[in-house]
């Protein structure tokens, strides 16, 4: 009689869906983690480019400000992998992102008032650096929510569904913008062209 039931929970364990949530779960940690890089990245650049903007463009201090405060909201928010089970930090950072995106695409606008700030080749590499970070977000963010699709999929889905409420597995949190399209739109780094809005 053990010899049946001891099968039968081992059948029952084996097509129950565990790890395949357990896998699921870890890659969304893991997609998290490479947008959180990305975004840490792109933070990592913004000093340097505001340095050189106020080199040329001293008077612009409203907008050099606001780069700098967005960047330090950011970073006030402690997020880790474990973030993704928190729906209202998950919210505050988006939002924080947002923000920062905004003050970056005002500083860019900014700085098509000045050609000798345009010719400056720092500032050049910081825009090609910047533009290539921002195309990494894109990636980052669109692996996260490919990830979290498929984790939150399985965790609704019968049988898995079952395995999910047994060991504590919730949908997770996707990361939303209140305007996405801007957002997932790198900013316009062409100073050759006006900037687009």
């Amino acid at each position: 009689m053990r010899t049946i039931l001891a099968l039968a929970v081992l059948l029952f364990l084996s097509g129950c869906g565990y790890n395949t949530l357990q896998q699921q779960d870890e890659q969304v940690k893991a997609a998290w983690s490479e947008v959180i890089n990305q975004y840490q990245r792109r933070a990592d650049l913004i000093p340097n480019l505001v340095n050189t903007v106020k080199g040329f463009a001293q008077q612009e201090q409203t907008v050099l400000l606001g780069v700098t405060n967005a960047r330090a909201k950011v970073g006030s928010i402690q997020v880790t992998p474990d973030t993704v089970n928190d729906p209202q930090t998950m919210q505050r950072f988006a939002q924080a992102q947002g923000e920062l995106t905004g003050a970056l695409s005002r500083l860019l606008v900014v700085a098509e008032n000045y050609p000798q700030l345009k010719s400056d080749q720092n500032f050049r590499e910081l825009q090609a650096q910047l533009e290539g970070t921002e195309n990494r977000i894109a990636v980052a963010r669109q692996r996260f929510i490919k990830a979290t699709q498929d984790f939150n999929v399985t965790v609704r889905q019968f049988p898995t569904n079952l395995t999910a409420k047994m060991f504590g597995f919730a949908p997770k949190a996707q990361f939303t913008v209140e305007d996405e399209k801007a957002i997932a739109k790198p900013p316009t780094v062409d100073f050759g062209a006006p900037a687009k809005k």
